[in-house]
């Protein structure tokens, strides 16, 4: 009897081992689905409810919460691409959100899970014709992104006295985010690597610099690395800290290669207008205030000298969705895959 549990024994271990391989060797497998952001978006059952464009798109509200929306970002693109463009209406913006789910393969079939959320910006020259791709990044958010500091940072630092982070916080995110970027599927659909624009963390402060770039605007500089500024490293990511023209703070650009040379100024322009716009209507005690950032700066949500916008938000709701979304990432990813994940992200190589 004995014999024969250590012979099934081995005989599982060894199957488990060669479902490993198979991972490792193949990688995962990427689909991208496309979808048109307008005033007649609807989130689907299988959009990440926690996003801001799905944020914005349900209630009574929804279709003018849109079209507010997308008023704003075309009317600040082209208040930054004014060149040969008097009457500020040469551009018209396009957005689409690209869904990326990941197709696993072991011995209990394939599961097809739903990982990425971003906003792609595709830039129409009204006065050429001309369509110019734009930047894919915007609005980025993941299931693991939110299990990871949600789920698992909350729980590591429960009843303690002091604030810490969990060994190996952010690996296996990390490396999921360059296998995607690294992918067949990702090289099919996109020639830049993405731009992901985040608001400055309010528990730190910034030093505006001499450097002034024409669509950056001026740059920052950021007393000490955040946490969200050393998770977003592990996906091979640096971040700068620019205040765009006619901006009021400062905007993290987190990027791969070289931020200034590798993104046209339309490109740029296409980032900075949509992600500026979110973050007035999330933040607008730090994007929509009626201060301007100084030479130093410390961002603050408390600040109450601030406009509201016209688009209804709801951040509390944000947050305990972030939550149930991480808890679903948990339970249909990390737990029933975790001896596999764990071998994977060890043997992963880029």
């Amino acid at each position: 009897m004995k014999a024969n549990l250590q012979e099934d024994r081995g005989i599982n271990e060894k199957q488990d081992i060669e479902n490993i391989q198979n991972i490792i060797q193949n990688d995962f497998a990427f689909t991208l689905k496309s979808t048109c952001l307008d005033e007649n978006y609807h989130p689907s059952s299988k959009t990440r409810l926690t996003t801001n464009f799905a944020n914005l798109a349900r209630g009574a509200n929804r279709q003018q919460n849109l079209r507010n929306a997308l008023n704003m970002i075309n009317n600040r693109f082209n208040a930054l691409a004014h060149l040969d463009n008097p009457k500020a209406d040469r551009y018209l913006l396009e957005l689409e959100i690209l869904t990326v789910t990941m197709s696993i393969d072991d011995k209990n079939g394939s599961n097809d899970l739903p990982m990425i959320e971003v906003l792609k910006t595709n830039i129409i020259d009204r006065k050429t014709g001309q369509q110019i791709e734009g930047v894919a990044g915007n609005n980025y958010s993941s299931y693991v992104r939110d299990y990871d500091f949600s789920i698992l940072l909350i729980e590591h630092n429960k009843n303690k006295s002091t604030f810490s982070i969990p060994e190996n916080f952010g690996d296996l995110h990390g490396k999921l985010y360059k296998c995607f970027v690294s992918s067949a599927t990702y090289k099919e659909h996109f020639k830049m690597s993405p731009i992901i624009c985040l608001s400055v963390s309010s528990n730190k402060t910034y030093t505006r610099t001499e450097y002034q770039h024409p669509v950056l605007g001026f740059e920052y500089l950021q007393d000490q690395y955040s946490i969200t500024d050393e998770y977003f490293s592990k996906m091979g990511l640096k971040v700068r800290f620019f205040m765009p023209p006619n901006s009021v703070a400062p905007m993290a650009f987190y990027h791969s290669g070289d931020l200034l040379a590798d993104y046209t100024d339309l490109g740029l322009i296409s980032s900075i207008s949509t992600m500026e716009t979110f973050q007035k209507i999330y933040r607008p005690e730090i994007y929509n205030a009626n201060s301007v950032a100084g030479k130093i700066y410390q961002p603050s949500l408390k600040h109450e000298d601030y406009s509201l916008t016209r688009v209804v938000y709801d951040r509390e709701e944000r947050s305990r969705l972030a939550v149930e979304q991480g808890k679903y990432a948990d339970e249909h990813f990390i737990k029933p895959y975790k001896s596999l994940l764990k071998q994977w992200s060890a043997n992963f190589i880029l």
